[in-house]
């Protein structure tokens, strides 16, 4: 007999076929085989793929970044500087002045400001806030004998106690911006209702005028102070809302006058705008890292912190449900008991494997004489009927199942056989 023929010899199978081996692997349909040396890393595409949602959120972070910027600067653009047109700038009261005979001159340093005080100069300080404590006390030694009139715009407790010694300012705003004068101070009196409501202050000098009073407390202050000859020419005009030099709030009621009055009683205004390039900064020495950093920054790192957990949440892999895997073999109850039983033994610990054999052993008994398994561990419910159901009489399992720990490995062997031994007397009885 002979068998049925191979594939290769069997009739009308073409010659030029390549022979197949039996060491060859059939591979699926469908598979595609990697071309050996094909790089495994990712693709230009691919790490596209993969960062554009990061690239699109840091663009749009910017473009945002960039629109309050530049929303914030054009609003607050020129704020009180008496060369700006803008709705928040001064260059109208500065005209007026001038038409008044008053000159005005801006001034960005402290050295300058101290070096243009004089009885005939009117000195403006249009962000004290700004100024270090060094600055300020250099400021005030200045001004505080130099006969001529200082003008505090808006100072608030960083400033106003070195600056204007006598004086605190009060936590709460005026909830009013447009306030009656309420005092007898020819300007105020003049001038009658203004846009000066905003930081009331507290004072204790003598001879202070209290105008524009909020809930008692004023918020414009006038302190008269004494030259080097002991004259009382020269004050210091405190005041609490910056808007009656405002270009855009000038022609409303009584500011325009209060304005010129506060700065032209002499014939030349010094209008002093705090820069961050003064050379009188110095009090880095004494600050720390976060001291120097601005509040602006922290609050920026803290969105892209923000942003950053949001993104990382985003793109992180999502987790799937639990599912369940068979293991590979299967473990006997032996095995396992003898390798728990080695742990034991190797950690030299009698009492845990004298506590596990005690516990299992009364799990066990519990349902043999009638007792709940959750009260199998308690002596009160399981002596009394475990007692019952022993044959030797006055027998007590309370140090079998309930006493002290084996001291040795012999005395844990004799306590498994007796435990061994109870559960088979109650079985079987």
């Amino acid at each position: 007999m002979t068998g049925p023929a191979s594939p290769a010899n069997a009739p009308g199978a073409s010659e030029d076929a390549p022979p197949q081996t039996a060491a060859t692997p059939t591979e699926p349909p469908g598979h595609t085989s990697q071309p050996a040396g094909t790089s495994l890393a990712p693709t230009p595409r691919q790490l596209w793929t993969r960062t554009r949602g990061i690239a699109l959120a840091l663009v749009v972070l910017l473009a945002a970044g960039i629109a309050i910027a530049a929303v914030r600067s054009g609003a607050q653009h020129g704020r009180l500087d008496p060369r700006s047109a803008d709705p928040y700038g001064s260059r109208a009261v500065a005209e007026l002045l001038d038409d008044r005979g008053v000159s005005t001159r801006v001034v960005t340093t402290t050295e300058e400001a101290r070096s243009a005080v004089g009885p005939d100069t009117t000195l403006l300080v249009a962000d004290p806030d700004v100024l270090t404590e060094r600055q300020q006390s250099r400021l005030h030694a200045a001004t505080e004998r130099s006969g001529g009139r200082t003008v505090l715009v808006a100072p608030h407790t960083l400033s106003v106690s070195t600056l204007a010694p006598g004086v605190t300012a009060d936590s709460a705003r005026s909830l009013d911006s447009t306030l009656s004068p309420g005092c007898s101070l020819p300007a105020a009196r003049r001038a009658g209702t203004a846009d000066v409501g905003g930081i009331r202050y507290e004072t204790i000098a003598p001879g202070a005028d209290s105008c524009y009073s909020s809930d008692g407390l004023p918020s414009l202050l006038r302190l008269p102070s004494t030259t080097a000859s002991g004259d009382t020419q020269g004050d210091t005009v405190v005041l609490g809302a910056p808007d009656i030099l405002y270009n855009d709030r000038l022609d409303e009621h009584g500011n325009a006058s209060l304005a010129l009055q506060l700065l032209g009683s002499r014939p030349h205004l010094v209008w002093y705008l705090p820069s961050l390039a003064d050379d009188a900064v110095d009090d880095s020495a004494d600050e720390d890292f976060f001291d120097l950093i601005p509040s602006g920054w922290l609050w920026g790192t803290l969105q892209l912190t923000v942003a950053a957990v949001l993104a990382a949440l985003w793109r992180a892999r999502r987790l799937g449900p639990l599912v369940p895997e068979k293991l590979p073999v299967a473990i006997r109850a032996s095995e396992a008991v003898e390798g728990r039983a080695r742990l034991y033994r190797k950690a030299d610990a009698r009492d845990r494997a004298a506590a596990a054999l005690r516990s299992a052993t009364r799990t066990r008994l519990a349902p043999l004489v009638g007792v709940p398994t959750a009260r199998a561990h308690s002596p009160e419910a399981l002596l009394p009927a475990l007692t019952s159901r022993l044959r030797a009489p006055g027998r007590d399992p309370h140090p079998l199942l309930f006493g002290p720990p084996p001291g040795d490995d012999a005395g844990l062997i004799a306590l498994a056989d007796q435990l061994d031994a109870l559960e088979s007397e109650v079985r079987s009885s």
